[in-house]
């Protein structure tokens, strides 16, 4: 195959789909390496933002998906006639922050670190597809460990962790202060939101 007909294929697997697919399974049903995927879905990408376009292509991992461009979805949620969602809370960000920089993580841990019971917070994420259990800690009571998902990827406009703004030096006063503002900043181009009560 060309690689015309590689990002025509693409863009018609990835439409069709409307889920996350795996690069790796894209090439075995093209018979193409994985790189040639990858290689034709960052070019295919680059055209849809260089002209404008109202989709995306976007890489979570080694996984593609086709979405909507964000500067429209003010037009999307009323077309659809949608309530608008929420932004991230002030506490979901801390939750998620942790988890980010330290997982895998126990709750636990999470609440060490706020200071502040975090249960209904870290039930919510989970719920919502923002955090996944990953096992078990080995330790009394076997408490369940907590990583961050690919939606939490795609929500922060990031393909992967090491994207993620350097770990902030976290002594003194303001330290948590210093993470949260570290993983807020990621959140103004995210593409979903979530609705909760603030813990105290």
């Amino acid at each position: 195959m060309d690689k015309q007909d590689i990002k025509s294929a693409i863009e018609a697997i990835l439409f069709a789909s409307g889920d996350p697919m795996p690069a790796a399974r894209i090439a075995l049903v093209l018979g193409v390496g994985q790189e040639a995927v990858l290689e034709c879905a960052a070019e295919l990408a680059g055209e849809y933002e260089s002209s404008r376009r109202g989709i995306r292509l976007v890489r979570i991992k080694d996984s593609l998906q086709l979405c909507s461009a964000p500067e429209h979805a003010l037009s999307i949620t009323r077309a659809l006639e949608r309530r608008r969602p929420p932004r991230l809370t002030q506490t979901a960000l801390e939750v998620l922050a942790i988890a980010a920089y330290f997982q895998p993580v126990t709750r636990a841990y999470i609440e060490r670190v706020r200071g502040v019971d975090s249960s209904y917070t870290v039930a919510l994420l989970t719920e919502r597809g923002m955090l996944e259990p990953c096992g078990k800690l080995d330790a009394p009571g076997r408490p369940t460990l907590y990583k961050t998902t690919e939606l939490f990827l795609r929500t922060m406009g990031i393909k992967d962790l090491d994207e993620l703004p350097p770990l902030p030096d976290l002594e003194g006063d303001d330290g948590a202060q210093k993470l949260q503002d570290a993983i807020a900043a990621l959140s103004s181009g995210g593409q979903m939101c979530i609705d909760e009560t603030e813990e105290k």
